[in-house]
């Protein structure tokens, strides 16, 4: 899953950016509104998480053209403002949810991890293939009911693939959802993790190389 924190207090940003990517979430940071619309001009994103006062261009326009772009994108809108009229309005610009600040990370995690479900299209609670489990929020997996210890990118990458359901998921798609903007996308990372993931899951082979298409879970 792909995230994208918008907040222009950098200490905060960083902390939130640092907390979800031990989640497993691939993270990329926006410290204003306009280089969020940069990113998100760019990158296909499941959750934005939204300062509201945001410099440069307003948390509430970041909203409105994310809102009219049609896209997919699950908004949670962040602010300091915690009176009822601010989250009413915050929610009709389009947010899907609203934290107030202070918050504690692990609440904005829980809240990242509804609307990651809500997303692409809605995925269950528990993702589940072939005798094997995986609980993105309490980022656990079993494999015929045994516990399997992933790292941070496999478990993400496992998850992907268990998302689309026995589909062919392409490689591009997987450096896109697993890692940050700043992969190299001539990098072997992804075929590395794919290769101690498989060794991870055991036997029988669970994920398939589709020649010149991707991979998927059998």
């Amino acid at each position: 899953m792909r995230i994208l924190v918008v907040e222009d207090e950098a200490i905060l940003a960083d902390g939130i950016a640092e907390w979800l990517r031990r989640e497993a979430f691939a993270v990329d940071v926006a410290y204003d509104g306009d280089a969020a619309l940069e990113r998100l001009g760019v990158n296909d994103y499941d959750v934005l998480v939204l300062d509201r006062d945001l410099p440069v261009v307003h948390g509430d326009d970041v909203c409105r053209a994310v809102v009219e772009s049609d896209a997919a994108t699950r908004i949670l809108m962040l602010t300091a403002a915690a009176a009822v009229r601010d989250r009413v309005a915050g929610l009709r610009l389009g947010a899907d949810d609203y934290l107030a600040k202070p918050f504690a990370f692990a609440e904005l995690s829980a809240r990242v991890h509804a609307l990651a479900r809500r997303a692409r299209p809605a995925a269950p609670p528990v993702l589940a293939r072939s005798g094997v489990r995986l609980d993105p929020a309490r980022r656990e997996v079993w494999r015929d009911g045994q516990p399997i210890s992933l790292a941070n990118k496999e478990f993400a990458l496992l998850a992907e693939l268990l998302r689309a359901e026995g589909t062919v998921v392409s490689a591009e798609y997987l450096l896109e959802k697993v890692w940050d903007e700043n992969i190299d996308p001539f990098t072997n990372v992804l075929r590395v993790t794919m290769m101690k993931l498989r060794r991870k899951l055991g036997e029988p082979p669970l994920v398939e190389t589709v020649a010149g298409a991707g991979y998927r879970v059998l």
